[in-house]
């Protein structure tokens, strides 16, 4: 990632994968890791959670192969391909350069790898244009696994309705991020009138000569998770979550639309929701807009059970 320049990203990724290996072995009474939809049912079965880790942000600016085998050795089974909001060597993101009209061979090869390894593709914050030619490339089913709809709310980082079609064509999932930037037109509005409307992570342009002075400069903005004070006037409820949920299911059928709440994104969150345990919340309100029971357990959480199996197990 560009927050951790200099080839830096590739020694952060490594020790961020071997941190959450740590913890879940750490704390091994109540989760355990899963490398398919089989053990992520097991695992629940024996009443523990399942982590199924994807990396959001690029392995490697470079997208070098043998670091992708690397880490699918560890046991990840997910990443996203772009370098969070910037354009890496290999794809185009949202709010970067468009360097590559799109992806590239070199991204290409690195789709097919993850298709011959049996890798859940994350196209998340890439160019309405990248998320298109990945999902036509990939022999997979790809995963949007945080965002919203420009049909809601006009943002590059939100997925076109013409990429929402080409990820749900392939039998591809979209997870909708629970913040109100993303969803509310009305939080929108209020939002771009204030002196200083929010900015979406803004990436440092200083030159660290180590890792542990990069680590320094990004600490500086973590935890990343909002405590801004919204007028209630101007917050949603889960209501309006539920309404994008509509939106998205009117737009590509009830099979492709998820949850990808994003809770430690740092945007502010709908009226009652602090953290994965309001959950129910979303049961709730989805209930509440008329939906029977199996159509909310799809989008709670069997569309991505279903992505997963196909992807890890060829199913």
């Amino acid at each position: 990632e560009p927050y951790y320049p200099g080839h830096f990203e590739v020694k952060n990724t490594f020790r961020v994968v071997e941190l959450a290996l740590e913890q879940i072995q750490k704390n091994n009474a109540v989760i355990e890791l899963a490398h398919n939809a089989s053990e992520i049912e097991e695992i629940t079965r024996r009443g523990k959670m399942a982590a199924f880790l994807d990396l959001e942000g690029s392995y490697d600016l470079e997208g070098d192969l043998y670091l992708l085998r690397a880490l699918y050795r560890l046991g990840l089974r997910s990443l996203q391909l772009t370098a969070h909001n910037r354009t890496n060597s290999f794809i185009d993101a949202c709010s970067g350069e468009r360097l590559w009209n799109g992806i590239n061979d070199k991204g290409l090869k690195i789709v097919e790898e993850m298709n011959r390894l049996g890798m859940v593709i994350n196209v998340a914050h890439a160019s309405s244009k990248a998320i298109t030619q990945v999902a036509n490339a990939s022999n997979h089913p790809v995963a949007y696994t945080h965002g919203g709809f420009r049909g809601i709310i006009d943002i590059k980082r939100n997925i076109s309705d013409e990429a929402a079609r080409a990820v749900a064509a392939k039998g591809g999932v979209i997870g909708l991020q629970f913040g109100n930037y993303f969803n509310s037109p009305k939080y929108y509005k209020w939002e771009l009138s204030k002196p200083n409307p929010v900015k979406l992570i803004e990436v440092s342009e200083k030159k660290f000569l180590t890792i542990e002075e990069a680590d320094q400069e990004v600490a500086k903005d973590l935890p990343f998770v909002s405590h801004e004070v919204i007028p209630d006037e101007y917050r949603m409820g889960a209501d309006q979550l539920a309404r994008v949920v509509d939106y998205g299911i009117r737009l590509v059928g009830e099979d492709h639309v998820a949850f990808g709440s994003d809770f430690d994104g740092g945007l502010s969150l709908p009226k009652k929701m602090k953290d994965a345990s309001d959950y129910p919340e979303m049961y709730k309100a989805l209930k509440a807009q008329g939906y029977s029971a199996s159509r909310i357990n799809k989008v709670m959480g069997l569309n991505w059970l279903r992505l997963i199996r196909t992807v890890t197990e060829g199913k």
